[in-house]
């Protein structure tokens, strides 16, 4: 088998570079994204390796398979940007990694919340010029807080676990309930709507599709408790950021925390600290406010994550050689 891996960066190149020297397969990094102007770079590779960046929409799909591209393997969980439908039409499998660490998304949800909470970047920078002054860093204790846990999954599970242990009061929305957890952490599972109306915090972690794009929204937005915390380390795309900026303005939204960012593609993961100026106008605005914490999604990023991104995208691979079905395949039902 001949891979070829897309859009590779210098934190992960070491894990894969492992993975695949032990694998033995033929293969070759690229740094570029994989876009239409650069599907051609495919030929003459069986399998193309991709990140969350790439584009697997139509026609890229459609020129990966002419080149003779028959398995896509993903170095994420997500894959809203991979045309799944097109994909099994083509008859190109498509495999991700389901989980690689619930624990490092999770946590660095938590840090979001403290950093904001406690005002830490601003201290901080204080500290730094030498202003030891506390004045208007005063935060509020998590313990009894409410917090509302939008989508329980493993990461959401694993936030909820923390916060237990902080003393939160725990809500969540999920649409296949888990009574275990109300058992383990005393959550207790509502509609979207009262966790909105009732948490002190809000935090989002649903995959990305046209039934929570945009969750978050004006009328969302309007439900929540006046200077409400909300942090999504999710996808960018279930927030509408005009929106939320809106709710900062009003001072209906008091926090914010991303890692995520609807339109992070060529800014995130990027060094563009050369550049005069953003041509991001919505991200540019977010960033004057000081009640507003973003992170370039790098919620994923530990060395036990990174290794096993490294190791089930190798494994899907080997699975695909073999000529049997990955169990982390994806399909257009999906």
């Amino acid at each position: 088998m001949k891979i070829i891996i897309y859009d590779t960066h210098r934190f992960e190149r070491p894990f894969l570079e492992r993975a695949f020297q032990e694998s033995k397969y033929e293969h070759e990094f690229v740094e570029a994204r994989l876009c239409p102007l650069t599907a051609d770079l495919a030929k003459g590779y069986d399998s193309a390796c991709i990140f969350i960046h790439d584009d697997a929409s139509k026609e890229v799909l459609e020129r990966l398979y002419s080149l003779g591209i028959r398995h896509l393997a993903l170095r994420s969980a997500g894959y809203n940007n991979v045309d799944l439908q097109v994909a099994n039409k083509l008859g190109i499998k498509v495999a991700n990694v389901p989980t690689y660490s619930p624990y490092a998304v999770a946590e660095h949800t938590v840090g979001l919340m403290l950093a904001l909470n406690r005002k830490l970047v601003r201290a901080h920078n204080r500290v730094m010029e030498l202003n030891f002054s506390l004045d208007g860093l005063v935060g509020f204790d998590m313990n009894q807080r409410t917090i509302g846990i939008v989508g329980l999954g493993r990461i959401g599970t694993v936030v909820a676990k923390i916060l237990n242990g902080f003393g939160c009061k725990l809500l969540g929305y999920d649409l296949n309930p888990d009574k275990d957890l109300t058992n383990k952490y005393d959550l207790t599972f509502v509609s979207l709507e009262e966790l909105c109306a009732q948490a002190d915090i809000v935090t989002l972690h649903v995959p990305l599709n046209k039934h929570t794009h945009y969750m978050i929204n004006s009328r969302t937005i309007a439900l929540m408790k006046p200077g409400v915390m909300l942090i999504n380390s999710s996808r960018g795309g279930l927030v509408n950021t005009k929106d939320v900026i809106e709710g900062l303005k009003r001072k209906q939204i008091g926090y914010l925390g991303l890692d995520v960012y609807e339109e992070e593609e060529g800014l995130f993961f990027q060094d563009l600290s050369e550049q005069d100026m953003l041509q991001d106008d919505v991200i540019s605005r977010l960033m004057t406010f000081r009640n507003v914490l973003i992170t370039s999604h790098q919620a994923f990023l530990t060395k036990t994550a990174l290794k096993n991104i490294a190791d089930t995208t190798i494994e899907n691979l080997r699975i695909w050689a073999d000529g049997k079905n990955s169990p982390n395949e994806v399909g257009a039902r999906s």
